[in-house]
């Protein structure tokens, strides 16, 4: 049910076709069963969704949606259900498929909401979404009209949450795959739009990954960032010791200004911020499709303005920004 010829055979002879060439092997590297002990069951899971051909999809709503004119039968609607719910944890959404609500973690239209005014429009472009999850912000892109997207992120459950949507939503030119934006070829240059949401702070070098993500795009091609910061004035960096909001994993929190500072370093034209809001335990929170530890969890009981650990409690700011042009180009 997982099959990326298409994607493959699409991209060759094309300027993806550096990628196409060694995107089998990477593939086969991001679904490993040998390195995924837990993968043959998200698999049967999929294998044994219910086939429902919808009557209509809806890529504009905040749940992106599948629907049927008439009512499942009860015992579809059961087997649907309980397979989606083998796949928890849902992580970015949320989703209605037939009735169905996946009611994720991440109330993530609220952050499309506050950036889809401020980019460039995405009709007919092609976007690169790096950390994309089960690819909600994806379908919400295709929605506005890409002509391509492709998002990637190295969890092989979200890949195949990706896939379960996919076979209810039905939609060419969106694809998911098992990789991190470091298999992504070096200086490909090939996206109008690059996102990336959520990742900048999990990476040891923030620099670096604003490079690999500059040379995903064409010359002139806008990024969408958005991280975690912090207040403060230019040079204001916070580099947490020990964990963050019970995150292991987080390296560098700049302010906005230092943010910006960082992606005119790296010859990013107009970088601009657009967005500063604090999370809240109503973005961010545990459900029936997330039942582990969220937000509230991680705050400070008796000052939510601080993490667990006595941080400021999560920021995010969005900023956009255009890659170089080469000099006598337009």
């Amino acid at each position: 049910m997982i099959d990326y010829q298409d994607l493959i055979e699409r991209w060759r002879g094309s300027v993806l076709d550096r990628w196409a060439t060694v995107l089998p092997g990477q593939i086969a590297g991001g679904l490993s069963h040998e390195r995924y002990g837990d993968l043959a069951g998200w698999l049967a899971v999929l294998e044994s969704l219910p086939s429902i051909r919808p009557d209509r999809v809806d890529l504009s709503a905040s749940r992106v949606a599948a629907s049927c004119h008439s009512p499942l039968a009860a015992d579809t609607l059961e087997q649907l259900h309980s397979g989606l719910m083998a796949l928890h944890p849902w992580r970015k959404g949320p989703f209605e498929l037939f009735g169905i609500h996946i009611d994720t973690e991440w109330r993530s239209d609220w952050k499309w909401s506050r950036l889809q005014d401020h980019i460039d429009p995405l009709q007919d472009r092609r976007v690169l979404d790096v950390g994309c999850g089960s690819g909600y912000h994806c379908w919400r892109m295709l929605g506005e009209g890409a002509s391509e997207v492709i998002g990637i992120d190295p969890t092989p459950l979200f890949v195949v949450q990706f896939w379960a949507l996919q076979k209810y939503l039905q939609q060419r030119n969106i694809w998911v795959l098992p990789l991190g934006v470091e298999h992504v070829p070096e200086k490909l240059q090939a996206f109008d739009t690059v996102f990336s949401m959520g990742v900048l702070y999990h990476r040891r070098s923030p620099m670096d990954h604003l490079q690999e993500l500059r040379d995903c795009l064409r010359p002139g091609g806008q990024l969408v960032l958005e991280t975690l910061v912090i207040e403060g004035g230019p040079g204001a960096t916070l580099v947490p010791e020990g964990r963050y909001a019970r995150m292991g994993n987080v390296w560098f929190l700049p302010s906005t200004d230092t943010l910006l500072s960082w992606l005119r370093k790296l010859g990013f034209r107009d970088p601009e911020l657009i967005d500063v809001t604090v999370t809240s335990t109503q973005e961010q929170r545990s459900t029936d499709w997330m039942r582990f530890h969220s937000l509230a969890n991680f705050l400070d009981p008796q000052d939510r303005s601080k993490t667990i650990e006595g941080y400021p409690a999560p920021r995010r700011a969005i900023v956009t920004a255009r890659a170089p042009v080469r000099r006598g180009a337009a």
